[in-house]
Protein backbone atom coordinates (compact mmCIF):
# COMPACT_ATOMS: atom_id res chain seq x y z
CA UNK A 1 0.00 0.00 0.00
CA UNK A 2 0.87 3.43 -0.73
CA UNK A 3 1.86 5.23 2.39
CA UNK A 4 1.64 8.89 0.02
CA UNK A 5 -1.49 8.07 -1.18
CA UNK A 6 -3.30 11.77 -0.99
CA UNK A 7 -6.10 12.38 1.55
CA UNK A 8 -7.72 14.65 -1.17
CA UNK A 9 -11.17 13.46 -2.02
CA UNK A 10 -11.05 13.97 -5.78
CA UNK A 11 -14.65 13.45 -7.50
CA UNK A 12 -13.37 12.06 -11.12
CA UNK A 13 -16.07 9.46 -11.87
CA UNK A 14 -13.91 9.26 -15.43
CA UNK A 15 -10.57 7.55 -13.71
CA UNK A 16 -13.22 6.02 -11.13
CA UNK A 17 -14.70 3.62 -13.69
CA UNK A 18 -11.30 2.87 -15.28
CA UNK A 19 -10.40 1.03 -12.13
CA UNK A 20 -11.42 -2.41 -11.27
CA UNK A 21 -12.83 -2.76 -7.27
CA UNK A 22 -12.55 -5.72 -4.35
CA UNK A 23 -15.59 -3.53 -2.83
CA UNK A 24 -18.08 -1.06 -3.72
CA UNK A 25 -19.85 0.85 -1.26
CA UNK A 26 -22.82 2.47 -1.37
CA UNK A 27 -23.50 4.98 1.24
CA UNK A 28 -21.87 7.99 2.26
CA UNK A 29 -22.81 8.54 5.99
CA UNK A 30 -21.12 6.85 8.75
CA UNK A 31 -21.70 3.30 8.41
CA UNK A 32 -20.51 3.89 4.69
CA UNK A 33 -17.48 5.81 5.60
CA UNK A 34 -16.20 3.62 8.38
CA UNK A 35 -16.62 0.66 5.97
CA UNK A 36 -14.48 2.08 3.31
CA UNK A 37 -11.86 2.89 5.26
CA UNK A 38 -11.36 -0.48 7.32
CA UNK A 39 -11.56 -2.43 3.42
CA UNK A 40 -8.79 0.04 2.25
CA UNK A 41 -7.04 -0.49 5.67
CA UNK A 42 -6.84 -4.27 4.54
CA UNK A 43 -5.63 -3.47 1.30
CA UNK A 44 -8.80 -3.61 -0.45
CA UNK A 45 -9.52 -1.56 -3.78
CA UNK A 46 -12.19 0.27 -2.25
CA UNK A 47 -14.64 2.54 -3.79
CA UNK A 48 -17.63 4.41 -2.14
CA UNK A 49 -20.75 6.31 -4.01
CA UNK A 50 -22.74 8.70 -2.22
CA UNK A 51 -26.01 9.54 -4.20
CA UNK A 52 -25.76 13.00 -2.38
CA UNK A 53 -23.54 14.61 -0.08
CA UNK A 54 -21.19 12.42 2.37
CA UNK A 55 -22.54 12.46 5.82
CA UNK A 56 -25.51 14.81 4.64
CA UNK A 57 -28.74 12.82 5.74
CA UNK A 58 -28.59 11.07 9.64
CA UNK A 59 -25.03 11.42 9.99
CA UNK A 60 -25.64 15.21 9.97
CA UNK A 61 -28.92 15.06 11.91
CA UNK A 62 -27.68 12.92 14.79
CA UNK A 63 -27.44 13.86 18.30
CA UNK A 64 -23.45 13.72 18.03
CA UNK A 65 -23.24 11.44 21.18
CA UNK A 66 -20.20 8.89 20.67
CA UNK A 67 -21.78 6.86 23.69
CA UNK A 68 -19.85 4.45 26.14
CA UNK A 69 -22.49 2.14 26.96
CA UNK A 70 -23.70 2.45 30.48
CA UNK A 71 -27.54 2.11 29.46
CA UNK A 72 -26.71 -1.46 28.28
CA UNK A 73 -25.47 -2.55 31.98
CA UNK A 74 -29.79 -2.41 32.87
CA UNK A 75 -29.82 -5.34 30.90
CA UNK A 76 -26.68 -7.09 31.38
CA UNK A 77 -25.85 -6.97 28.02
CA UNK A 78 -22.10 -6.89 28.59
CA UNK A 79 -20.43 -7.99 24.80
CA UNK A 80 -22.16 -4.43 24.03
CA UNK A 81 -20.90 -2.41 26.70
CA UNK A 82 -17.13 -3.86 26.24
CA UNK A 83 -17.78 -2.74 22.33
CA UNK A 84 -19.35 0.20 23.58
CA UNK A 85 -16.07 1.47 25.62
CA UNK A 86 -13.65 -0.11 22.69
CA UNK A 87 -15.25 2.13 19.68
CA UNK A 88 -15.60 5.41 22.04
CA UNK A 89 -11.57 4.65 22.65
CA UNK A 90 -11.26 4.68 19.44
CA UNK A 91 -12.35 7.81 18.16
CA UNK A 92 -11.04 9.57 21.12
CA UNK A 93 -7.36 8.20 20.51
CA UNK A 94 -7.73 8.84 16.38
CA UNK A 95 -9.90 11.92 16.17
CA UNK A 96 -8.97 14.15 19.51
CA UNK A 97 -9.82 17.33 17.80
CA UNK A 98 -13.21 16.35 16.70
CA UNK A 99 -14.35 13.84 19.59
CA UNK A 100 -14.24 15.10 23.58
CA UNK A 101 -15.50 13.75 26.43
CA UNK A 102 -19.01 15.08 27.50
CA UNK A 103 -19.90 14.96 30.93
CA UNK A 104 -23.79 14.10 31.68
CA UNK A 105 -25.58 15.27 34.40
CA UNK A 106 -28.77 13.48 35.42
CA UNK A 107 -30.86 15.15 38.41
CA UNK A 108 -32.15 11.68 40.38
CA UNK A 109 -36.04 12.09 42.38
CA UNK A 110 -38.01 10.75 44.53
CA UNK A 111 -39.96 9.28 43.43
CA UNK A 112 -37.67 8.38 40.52
CA UNK A 113 -38.14 9.89 37.17
CA UNK A 114 -37.68 7.77 33.69
CA UNK A 115 -36.62 4.56 33.25
CA UNK A 116 -35.35 1.86 35.69
CA UNK A 117 -31.72 2.82 36.05
CA UNK A 118 -32.80 6.38 38.20
CA UNK A 119 -32.20 5.17 41.59
CA UNK A 120 -29.15 5.67 43.55
CA UNK A 121 -28.83 2.15 44.40
CA UNK A 122 -28.84 1.15 41.09
CA UNK A 123 -26.80 3.90 40.16
CA UNK A 124 -23.64 3.47 42.45
CA UNK A 125 -23.67 -0.54 41.35
CA UNK A 126 -23.68 0.56 37.43
CA UNK A 127 -20.97 3.08 38.23
CA UNK A 128 -18.60 0.21 40.08
CA UNK A 129 -19.02 -2.34 37.34
CA UNK A 130 -18.69 0.03 34.03
CA UNK A 131 -15.22 1.32 36.31
CA UNK A 132 -14.45 -2.20 36.25
CA UNK A 133 -15.53 -3.66 33.13
CA UNK A 134 -14.09 -0.59 31.41
CA UNK A 135 -10.86 -0.22 33.31
CA UNK A 136 -9.10 -0.11 29.82
CA UNK A 137 -11.33 2.64 28.16
CA UNK A 138 -8.23 5.66 28.40
CA UNK A 139 -5.79 3.51 26.84
CA UNK A 140 -3.60 5.18 24.19
CA UNK A 141 -6.19 8.16 24.63
CA UNK A 142 -4.58 11.66 25.14
CA UNK A 143 -4.59 13.07 28.93
CA UNK A 144 -7.51 15.60 28.17
CA UNK A 145 -9.81 13.18 26.70
CA UNK A 146 -9.57 10.60 29.85
CA UNK A 147 -12.99 9.63 30.61
CA UNK A 148 -13.09 9.54 34.46
CA UNK A 149 -15.28 7.13 36.04
CA UNK A 150 -18.98 7.88 37.19
CA UNK A 151 -20.55 9.73 40.44
CA UNK A 152 -22.98 10.02 42.49
CA UNK A 153 -23.50 14.14 43.58
CA UNK A 154 -25.86 15.25 46.49
CA UNK A 155 -28.44 17.69 46.70
CA UNK A 156 -26.62 20.44 47.10
CA UNK A 157 -23.84 19.85 44.73
CA UNK A 158 -26.56 18.80 42.36
CA UNK A 159 -28.06 22.23 42.36
CA UNK A 160 -25.07 24.13 42.48
CA UNK A 161 -23.66 22.65 38.98
CA UNK A 162 -27.26 22.99 37.60
CA UNK A 163 -28.94 26.09 39.54
CA UNK A 164 -32.06 25.41 36.72
CA UNK A 165 -32.94 22.06 37.41
CA UNK A 166 -36.49 21.63 39.25
CA UNK A 167 -36.01 20.83 43.36
CA UNK A 168 -38.95 19.55 43.68
CA UNK A 169 -38.73 15.87 45.16
CA UNK A 170 -34.65 16.32 43.72
CA UNK A 171 -32.29 13.94 46.05
CA UNK A 172 -29.38 14.55 43.83
CA UNK A 173 -27.63 13.81 41.00
CA UNK A 174 -25.61 11.16 38.97
CA UNK A 175 -22.90 12.85 36.61
CA UNK A 176 -20.71 10.57 34.23
CA UNK A 177 -18.29 11.19 30.94
CA UNK A 178 -19.34 9.94 27.49
CA UNK A 179 -17.88 11.58 24.55
CA UNK A 180 -19.55 13.88 21.74
CA UNK A 181 -18.56 14.83 18.39
CA UNK A 182 -19.87 18.29 17.40
CA UNK A 183 -18.80 18.77 14.48
CA UNK A 184 -20.29 15.15 12.93
CA UNK A 185 -20.06 16.49 9.64
CA UNK A 186 -15.96 17.33 10.03
CA UNK A 187 -15.65 13.89 11.18
CA UNK A 188 -17.59 12.15 8.22
CA UNK A 189 -15.28 14.05 5.78
CA UNK A 190 -11.55 13.00 8.07
CA UNK A 191 -12.84 9.55 8.41
CA UNK A 192 -13.02 9.62 4.32
CA UNK A 193 -9.74 11.66 4.06
CA UNK A 194 -8.50 8.66 6.02
CA UNK A 195 -9.88 5.85 4.08
CA UNK A 196 -8.70 7.51 0.82
CA UNK A 197 -4.72 8.60 2.29
CA UNK A 198 -5.26 4.20 2.69
CA UNK A 199 -6.01 3.90 -0.89
CA UNK A 200 -10.01 4.41 -1.90
CA UNK A 201 -11.74 6.24 -3.55
CA UNK A 202 -15.29 8.65 -3.22
CA UNK A 203 -17.43 10.25 -5.51
CA UNK A 204 -20.09 12.11 -4.11
CA UNK A 205 -23.67 12.66 -6.04
CA UNK A 206 -22.70 9.48 -7.89
CA UNK A 207 -25.81 6.95 -7.45
CA UNK A 208 -25.61 2.73 -7.46
CA UNK A 209 -28.60 2.43 -10.42
CA UNK A 210 -28.19 -0.85 -11.87
CA UNK A 211 -26.51 -4.16 -10.26
CA UNK A 212 -24.52 -5.87 -12.35
CA UNK A 213 -24.27 -9.84 -11.94
CA UNK A 214 -22.54 -12.64 -13.68
CA UNK A 215 -23.61 -16.55 -13.28
CA UNK A 216 -25.28 -15.27 -9.73
CA UNK A 217 -22.22 -12.99 -8.83
CA UNK A 218 -21.76 -9.83 -8.02
CA UNK A 219 -19.85 -8.35 -10.78
CA UNK A 220 -20.09 -4.47 -10.64
CA UNK A 221 -23.00 -1.45 -10.95
CA UNK A 222 -23.98 1.07 -13.59
CA UNK A 223 -23.47 4.26 -12.05
CA UNK A 224 -24.95 7.34 -12.45
CA UNK A 225 -23.14 11.30 -12.04
CA UNK A 226 -26.06 12.59 -10.98
CA UNK A 227 -24.25 16.24 -11.85
CA UNK A 228 -23.94 15.41 -15.50
CA UNK A 229 -26.20 12.69 -15.96
CA UNK A 230 -23.60 10.17 -17.43
CA UNK A 231 -23.60 6.89 -16.55
CA UNK A 232 -20.80 4.57 -16.43
CA UNK A 233 -19.89 0.96 -15.54
CA UNK A 234 -18.20 0.13 -12.42
CA UNK A 235 -16.53 -3.16 -12.10
CA UNK A 236 -16.74 -4.85 -8.48
CA UNK A 237 -16.09 -8.28 -7.06
CA UNK A 238 -18.79 -7.21 -3.63
CA UNK A 239 -20.87 -4.63 -2.98
CA UNK A 240 -22.47 -3.43 0.57
CA UNK A 241 -24.89 -1.48 0.77
CA UNK A 242 -24.81 1.05 3.61
CA UNK A 243 -27.48 3.24 2.23
CA UNK A 244 -29.38 4.15 5.58
CA UNK A 245 -32.95 5.35 5.24
CA UNK A 246 -32.90 3.60 1.38
CA UNK A 247 -31.10 0.45 2.50
CA UNK A 248 -34.25 -1.53 2.30
CA UNK A 249 -34.98 0.38 -1.00
CA UNK A 250 -31.72 -0.81 -2.75
CA UNK A 251 -32.41 -3.90 -1.69
CA UNK A 252 -35.38 -4.13 -3.52
CA UNK A 253 -33.54 -2.80 -6.73
CA UNK A 254 -30.66 -5.18 -6.66
CA UNK A 255 -32.36 -8.42 -5.34
CA UNK A 256 -35.46 -8.53 -3.43
CA UNK A 257 -37.57 -6.82 -0.09
CA UNK A 258 -35.62 -7.46 3.03
CA UNK A 259 -38.02 -5.72 5.48
CA UNK A 260 -36.04 -6.47 8.87
CA UNK A 261 -33.27 -3.70 7.00
CA UNK A 262 -35.14 -0.55 7.57
CA UNK A 263 -38.85 0.17 8.80
CA UNK A 264 -38.40 3.87 9.25
CA UNK A 265 -38.70 6.20 12.30
CA UNK A 266 -38.81 9.89 12.15
CA UNK A 267 -36.45 11.42 14.52
CA UNK A 268 -35.18 14.95 15.04
CA UNK A 269 -33.37 17.19 17.32
CA UNK A 270 -33.45 20.83 17.96
CA UNK A 271 -31.05 23.63 18.55
CA UNK A 272 -32.13 25.99 20.49
CA UNK A 273 -31.36 29.14 20.83
CA UNK A 274 -30.53 29.04 24.31
CA UNK A 275 -27.35 28.91 26.67
CA UNK A 276 -25.91 25.98 27.20
CA UNK A 277 -27.93 24.34 30.65
CA UNK A 278 -24.79 24.22 32.72
CA UNK A 279 -23.07 27.61 33.68
CA UNK A 280 -19.65 25.84 32.82
CA UNK A 281 -20.94 25.61 28.90
CA UNK A 282 -19.30 21.93 28.09
CA UNK A 283 -22.27 19.89 30.75
CA UNK A 284 -24.88 18.37 29.20
CA UNK A 285 -28.16 17.22 31.42
CA UNK A 286 -30.38 14.12 30.95
CA UNK A 287 -34.27 15.07 32.68
CA UNK A 288 -37.86 13.15 32.30
CA UNK A 289 -40.95 14.54 32.94
CA UNK A 290 -42.84 13.13 35.93
CA UNK A 291 -44.84 10.67 33.87
CA UNK A 292 -44.72 7.10 34.39
CA UNK A 293 -41.99 5.94 31.97
CA UNK A 294 -41.28 9.69 30.63
CA UNK A 295 -38.74 9.59 27.78
CA UNK A 296 -35.43 11.21 28.85
CA UNK A 297 -34.10 13.80 27.26
CA UNK A 298 -30.86 15.35 26.46
CA UNK A 299 -29.68 18.79 26.02
CA UNK A 300 -26.20 19.40 25.13
CA UNK A 301 -24.44 22.29 24.78
CA UNK A 302 -23.34 23.00 21.23
CA UNK A 303 -21.34 26.26 20.37
CA UNK A 304 -22.94 28.44 22.78
CA UNK A 305 -25.94 27.20 22.81
CA UNK A 306 -28.27 23.70 23.13
CA UNK A 307 -29.04 21.06 20.83
CA UNK A 308 -32.48 19.00 22.36
CA UNK A 309 -32.81 15.39 21.87
CA UNK A 310 -34.17 12.97 20.44
CA UNK A 311 -38.02 12.92 19.41
CA UNK A 312 -39.06 9.82 17.90
CA UNK A 313 -42.33 9.34 15.72
CA UNK A 314 -43.86 6.74 14.10
CA UNK A 315 -44.05 6.93 10.44
CA UNK A 316 -43.97 4.79 7.31
CA UNK A 317 -42.43 4.19 3.94
CA UNK A 318 -45.57 5.82 2.03
CA UNK A 319 -45.84 8.97 4.50
CA UNK A 320 -42.15 9.25 3.69
CA UNK A 321 -42.72 9.26 0.13
CA UNK A 322 -45.60 11.40 0.33
CA UNK A 323 -43.97 14.43 2.44
CA UNK A 324 -40.96 15.83 3.48
CA UNK A 325 -39.92 15.59 7.43
CA UNK A 326 -40.94 19.75 7.58
CA UNK A 327 -44.52 19.10 6.36
CA UNK A 328 -44.89 15.86 8.40
CA UNK A 329 -43.49 16.84 11.47
CA UNK A 330 -44.68 20.98 12.55
CA UNK A 331 -46.80 19.13 15.52
CA UNK A 332 -44.23 17.32 16.21
CA UNK A 333 -42.39 19.94 17.43
CA UNK A 334 -44.69 21.73 19.53
CA UNK A 335 -45.15 18.28 21.26
CA UNK A 336 -41.31 18.18 22.28
CA UNK A 337 -41.15 21.51 22.90
CA UNK A 338 -43.94 20.55 25.83
CA UNK A 339 -41.87 17.59 27.22
CA UNK A 340 -38.81 19.68 27.31
CA UNK A 341 -40.89 22.43 29.55
CA UNK A 342 -42.87 19.27 31.31
CA UNK A 343 -39.24 18.05 32.19
CA UNK A 344 -38.04 21.10 33.05
CA UNK A 345 -40.23 23.59 34.65
CA UNK A 346 -40.03 27.15 34.32
CA UNK A 347 -37.43 26.58 30.86
CA UNK A 348 -40.32 27.92 29.05
CA UNK A 349 -39.32 26.99 25.75
CA UNK A 350 -40.60 28.80 22.26
CA UNK A 351 -41.33 28.31 18.97
CA UNK A 352 -39.66 31.17 17.53
CA UNK A 353 -36.22 29.62 20.02
CA UNK A 354 -36.09 26.60 17.47
CA UNK A 355 -33.20 27.63 15.04
CA UNK A 356 -33.00 24.26 13.18
CA UNK A 357 -34.56 21.02 13.26
CA UNK A 358 -32.50 17.92 12.34
CA UNK A 359 -34.35 15.63 10.94
CA UNK A 360 -33.53 11.95 10.47
CA UNK A 361 -34.47 8.94 9.60
CA UNK A 362 -33.68 5.36 12.09
CA UNK A 363 -34.66 2.16 11.45
CA UNK A 364 -37.60 1.06 14.15
CA UNK A 365 -37.79 -2.11 15.60
CA UNK A 366 -41.41 -2.68 13.24
CA UNK A 367 -43.40 -1.16 10.85
CA UNK A 368 -44.82 1.50 12.29
CA UNK A 369 -43.22 1.42 15.69
CA UNK A 370 -41.82 4.77 17.51
CA UNK A 371 -39.37 2.49 18.91
CA UNK A 372 -35.40 2.40 17.15
CA UNK A 373 -34.04 -0.84 16.75
CA UNK A 374 -31.46 -1.08 18.96
CA UNK A 375 -29.47 -3.88 17.44
CA UNK A 376 -27.92 -3.44 13.67
CA UNK A 377 -28.41 -5.51 10.52
CA UNK A 378 -26.28 -7.33 7.80
CA UNK A 379 -28.07 -9.34 5.35
CA UNK A 380 -26.09 -11.33 3.11
CA UNK A 381 -28.23 -11.97 -0.32
CA UNK A 382 -26.15 -14.42 -1.18
CA UNK A 383 -26.58 -16.86 1.21
CA UNK A 384 -30.42 -16.04 0.80
CA UNK A 385 -30.64 -17.00 -2.40
CA UNK A 386 -29.61 -13.70 -3.77
CA UNK A 387 -26.09 -12.04 -5.57
CA UNK A 388 -23.36 -13.65 -4.06
CA UNK A 389 -21.21 -11.00 -2.70
CA UNK A 390 -23.99 -8.81 -2.13
CA UNK A 391 -24.58 -7.64 1.72
CA UNK A 392 -26.69 -5.00 3.01
CA UNK A 393 -26.23 -3.20 6.76
CA UNK A 394 -28.27 -1.12 8.33
CA UNK A 395 -26.61 0.33 11.36
CA UNK A 396 -28.64 1.85 14.87
CA UNK A 397 -25.27 3.91 16.12
CA UNK A 398 -22.25 6.33 15.07
CA UNK A 399 -20.71 4.96 17.89
CA UNK A 400 -19.91 1.41 16.94
CA UNK A 401 -20.56 1.90 12.95
CA UNK A 402 -16.88 0.60 12.50
CA UNK A 403 -17.47 -2.49 14.17
CA UNK A 404 -20.23 -3.09 12.09
CA UNK A 405 -18.12 -2.23 9.44
CA UNK A 406 -15.66 -5.18 9.98
CA UNK A 407 -18.34 -7.88 10.25
CA UNK A 408 -19.75 -6.58 7.34
CA UNK A 409 -16.39 -7.48 5.94
CA UNK A 410 -16.22 -10.56 7.48
CA UNK A 411 -19.59 -11.68 6.18
CA UNK A 412 -18.31 -10.78 2.84
CA UNK A 413 -15.27 -12.88 3.32
CA UNK A 414 -12.49 -10.06 2.10
CA UNK A 415 -9.99 -8.52 3.22
CA UNK A 416 -7.38 -9.74 5.62
CA UNK A 417 -5.86 -8.13 8.86
CA UNK A 418 -5.70 -4.57 8.69
CA UNK A 419 -2.77 -2.31 7.74
CA UNK A 420 -1.47 0.62 9.77
CA UNK A 421 -1.94 3.59 7.72
CA UNK A 422 -1.74 6.79 9.72
CA UNK A 423 -4.39 9.08 9.48
CA UNK A 424 -3.62 12.21 7.40
CA UNK A 425 -3.21 15.77 9.11
CA UNK A 426 -6.71 17.41 9.89
CA UNK A 427 -8.11 19.81 7.47
CA UNK A 428 -9.74 21.94 9.50
CA UNK A 429 -11.86 25.30 8.01
CA UNK A 430 -11.58 28.32 9.59
CA UNK A 431 -14.18 29.78 11.44
CA UNK A 432 -17.08 31.88 9.83
CA UNK A 433 -15.69 34.98 11.88
CA UNK A 434 -12.20 33.99 11.10
CA UNK A 435 -12.78 33.70 7.68
CA UNK A 436 -14.84 37.34 7.35
CA UNK A 437 -11.83 38.86 9.24
CA UNK A 438 -9.33 37.22 6.65
CA UNK A 439 -10.94 38.19 4.00
CA UNK A 440 -11.45 42.02 5.39
CA UNK A 441 -7.63 41.92 5.72
CA UNK A 442 -6.25 39.67 3.32
CA UNK A 443 -8.66 38.86 0.49
CA UNK A 444 -6.62 36.15 -1.43
CA UNK A 445 -5.63 34.57 1.47
CA UNK A 446 -9.14 33.83 2.27
CA UNK A 447 -9.49 32.92 -1.28
CA UNK A 448 -6.91 30.48 -0.93
CA UNK A 449 -7.98 28.81 2.13
CA UNK A 450 -11.91 28.51 0.90
CA UNK A 451 -9.94 27.15 -2.26
CA UNK A 452 -8.51 24.60 -0.62
CA UNK A 453 -11.40 23.52 1.39
CA UNK A 454 -13.61 22.73 -2.14
CA UNK A 455 -11.02 21.29 -4.17
CA UNK A 456 -9.27 18.79 -1.48
CA UNK A 457 -13.00 17.90 -0.13
CA UNK A 458 -15.29 17.59 -2.95
CA UNK A 459 -17.86 20.33 -2.09
CA UNK A 460 -20.25 20.32 -5.40
CA UNK A 461 -23.19 22.45 -3.95
CA UNK A 462 -22.81 25.76 -1.70
CA UNK A 463 -24.74 23.69 0.78
CA UNK A 464 -22.37 21.12 1.33
CA UNK A 465 -19.76 23.97 1.82
CA UNK A 466 -21.99 25.70 4.33
CA UNK A 467 -23.20 23.10 6.43
CA UNK A 468 -21.09 19.29 5.75
CA UNK A 469 -17.82 20.65 5.51
CA UNK A 470 -17.92 24.02 7.95
CA UNK A 471 -20.91 24.87 10.52
CA UNK A 472 -20.98 28.67 8.63
CA UNK A 473 -24.42 27.97 8.28
CA UNK A 474 -25.74 25.47 10.34
CA UNK A 475 -27.52 28.98 12.19
CA UNK A 476 -29.99 30.08 9.66
CA UNK A 477 -29.53 34.11 10.70
CA UNK A 478 -25.57 33.25 9.57
CA UNK A 479 -25.76 31.66 6.77
CA UNK A 480 -26.91 34.11 4.08
CA UNK A 481 -24.28 36.64 5.32
CA UNK A 482 -21.87 33.15 4.65
CA UNK A 483 -22.95 32.67 1.61
CA UNK A 484 -22.55 35.91 0.41
CA UNK A 485 -18.83 35.88 1.59
CA UNK A 486 -18.27 32.49 -0.53
CA UNK A 487 -19.56 34.16 -3.53
CA UNK A 488 -17.86 37.01 -3.41
CA UNK A 489 -14.55 34.98 -2.99
CA UNK A 490 -15.29 33.16 -5.96
CA UNK A 491 -16.17 29.32 -4.66
CA UNK A 492 -17.80 28.20 -7.71
CA UNK A 493 -14.93 28.98 -9.80
CA UNK A 494 -12.64 26.41 -7.78
CA UNK A 495 -15.41 23.42 -8.90
CA UNK A 496 -12.84 21.97 -11.80
CA UNK A 497 -13.73 18.15 -11.01
CA UNK A 498 -17.50 18.70 -10.26
CA UNK A 499 -18.93 17.85 -13.74
CA UNK A 500 -15.53 15.31 -14.68
CA UNK A 501 -16.70 11.86 -16.33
Amino acid sequence: MDALTSPNIDRDPRAAASQSYDLLVIGGGIQGVTLALEAARRGLATLLLERGDFGGETTWNSLRIVHGGLRYLQTLDLPRHRESIAERRWFLRHFPDLVEPLPCLMPLYDPPRGGRLRRRGPLRAAFAADALLGRRRNEGVREDRVIPPGRLLGHAETVELFPEVDRDGLRGGALWHDAVAADSHRLVIELLRWACRAGARALNYVEAAELRVEDGRVRGVRAVDRESGRSFEIRAAAVASCAGPWARRVARRFDRDVPELFHPLLAFNLLLDREPPVGDGRTAVAVASRESGAQTWFLLPFQGRTLAGTFYAPTTEEMLRDGTPGTLGQPLIEDFLGELNAALPGLDLRREEVLRVLWGRLPATAEGSGTPASRPVIHDHGSQGGPRGLVSVSGVKLTTARALARRALQALAVGGEPVEVARPAADPPLSLTELTRLAEHDWNAAREHLRGIVERQSVIHLEDLLLRRTDWGIDPREAEAAARLCESLGWRGFRSREMAG
